[in-house]
């Protein structure tokens, strides 16, 4: 899926996921075929930039967004919203 061809509930549904400490940027690319460096881009591109750095400071490093990462699989929360 190209970032130029995204509705703007898909962005805003995209930009909570990846808000989500506990979900994986695999989850993410699972749901809308978006990578994780395109996840980035669309951060980048629909926050205010100040939002965008504050979250890349947060998820820089952190195990639970990377599945390969992660010591646990099991008891992962799912959010309502998710298909």
């Amino acid at each position: 899926m190209k970032l130029t061809n995204l509705d703007p509930a898909t962005i805003d549904r995209v930009i909570e996921m990846a808000w989500e400490d506990r979900t994986p940027f695999a989850a993410i690319e699972f749901q809308f075929g978006l990578s994780e460096k395109e996840v980035i881009a669309v951060m980048r591109k629909y926050m205010k930039r100040s939002s965008f750095k504050m979250w890349r400071k947060r998820v820089t490093g952190r195990k639970t967004k990377h599945l390969a990462k992660r010591n646990f699989v099991e008891g992962r929360f799912k959010s309502d919203n998710q298909k």
